[in-house]
């Protein structure tokens, strides 16, 4: 420890002596205990994380459990799990925006009511919530009524019993008649048997959970869903159809302020 002489006070101390025995005693002094961090700020925040959140999904009851060992499938099925599916990550804030929307389809038989059923939110296995479509290359179109910009789908065909259906495909368009801007989200026909294009995606086993389709973020107003018949029968079977969206943001256009425009124009 530091000896500081008699002679120093003897008489006063002078005033530089004062100051640098302050500074001194507070570089000597033991340093403040740190406060303890809060929980929330050793988080990442909401914007690094994109405010991500699980899609909350509601599930019919199972109708079946196991798969029958009879049934014959390719080698583009993804196999059947025994476990619950892993929730999709999306931003928060979303709906289904295809509850109650304009539902249309390529059968000519099919009446407004029935096509109803499709987005009417009852997705159970009974009789009375499944759609029955003729054989051959069927779809049902989607109107939302405005563009979204759309995260998740879930399809239920029929999960009454375990099935594969063939050539799932499901596109978006700007127009009803598919013409203009139309692009392909989902496709596991991967021998082109429907003229829609060969996909990459593989087919899957009908369950309470549907199928679960990463929108990536499209927008569009009309959605088509394509299939060709199952494992169990040719004909195309549909219960619930439900799309998780949100309204786009309208993005802000920079305009020049008048004295620059003024400007730009007499330089013309």
């Amino acid at each position: 420890m530091m000896k500081i002489s008699s002679n120093l006070f003897r008489g006063r101390l002078s005033p530089s002596l004062i100051v640098g025995l302050t500074f001194w005693g507070l570089a000597c002094a033991p340093a403040a205990p740190k406060e303890p961090q809060n929980g929330s700020q050793a988080k990442p925040s909401a914007a690094k994380s994109g405010n991500l959140v699980p899609l909350m999904l509601d599930l019919p009851a199972a109708a079946f459990k196991g798969t029958p060992k009879d049934l014959l499938v390719g080698p583009n099925v993804e196999p059947l799990s025994d476990k619950p599916r892993p929730p999709m990550m999306v931003p928060a804030g979303l709906k289904n925006v295809a509850l109650n929307a304009k539902v249309t389809c390529s059968d000519k038989n099919a009446s407004a009511d029935m096509l109803a059923k499709v987005v009417d939110g009852n997705k159970d296995a009974s009789d009375d919530s499944i759609i029955f479509l003729r054989k051959g290359v069927q779809w049902v179109q989607l109107d939302l009524g405005s563009v979204y910009e759309t995260f998740a789908m879930v399809i239920w065909h029929a999960h009454n019993t375990a099935k594969v259906y063939h050539d799932v495909i499901v596109q978006t368009a700007d127009d009803p008649d598919f013409i203009q801007n139309v692009h392909t989200i989902f496709n596991n026909d991967q021998e082109n048997t429907s003229g829609l294009g060969v996909g990459t995606d593989r087919e899957y086993y009908e369950t309470n959970e549907g199928k679960l389709i990463d929108a990536k973020g499209a927008k569009a107003r009309y959605f088509r869903f394509y299939s060709k018949g199952s494992t169990e029968s040719s004909l195309n079977e549909y219960t619930e159809i439900e799309i998780y969206g949100r309204v786009p943001a309208v993005a802000s256009v920079a305009q020049k302020p008048a004295v620059q425009v003024a400007a730009s124009s007499k330089a013309e």
